[in-house]
């Protein structure tokens, strides 16, 4: 399989890992809060919001270079 480690493969699990990662932060988010921890709540959510904002331009530049790799 020679594309098994390609770069937007790669790229692509980097990517799911990130999702995975954002799911188990607002869990432990959650229970934070809901243990009155706001402050705590209020950083992770800070956090949670620039790895959102960084997953959208993840997902168009994967997007981008598995449209040139089809070419």
């Amino acid at each position: 399989m020679p594309d098994e480690y390609s770069l937007s493969d790669v790229l692509e699990r980097m990517y799911q890992n990130q999702l995975a990662l954002e799911a188990a932060l607002m869990e432990l988010t959650l229970l934070a809060e809901k243990q009155g921890l706001t402050e705590v709540g209020d950083n992770v959510r800070g956090a949670l919001w620039a790895m959102g904002e960084n997953a959208g331009h993840i997902k168009q530049g994967l997007a981008k270079l598995k449209g040139k790799s089809e070419r």
